[in-house]
């Protein structure tokens, strides 16, 4: 049984393959957007005070946004962790996955964003 306070992380990972599949993306790609997906939806839970964080998934001109917006407005930033411990590099991993990432300040909360440009 899923627990009804935290992120449906199957089904954003399966709306993203879905999506990338549909436009032609190839599966190594639809696996790194998934994994960083997946680590912003469990910030935007964990950090962000957001049980439902809204995740929007657009493509622009070879371009795939992915977007994760919560109700916290703290700007996240990337850390450099011990190296024994076990949390800290969400956002080097979404940066090291992707082409670029970003914040957007909302009036409520915030929006964290990475893309990934088609080959």
């Amino acid at each position: 049984m899923r627990h009804l306070n935290t992120p449906c992380l199957t089904l954003a990972r399966q709306s993203l393959h879905d999506a990338m599949s549909r436009l032609g993306w190839p599966p190594s790609a639809i696996f790194d957007a998934q994994l960083a997906l997946c680590e912003l939806l469990v910030n935007a839970w964990r950090h962000g005070e957001t049980p439902a964080p809204v995740v929007q998934i657009l493509s622009i001109d070879h371009i795939l946004r992915v977007s994760v917006s919560d109700e916290s407005p703290t700007v996240p930033t990337a850390q450099t962790p011990e190296l024994l411990s076990e949390s800290g590099r969400g956002l080097q991993l979404v940066e090291g996955l992707t082409h670029r990432w970003g914040v957007d300040p909302q009036e409520h909360g915030k929006s964290i964003w990475f893309e990934l440009d088609a080959a």
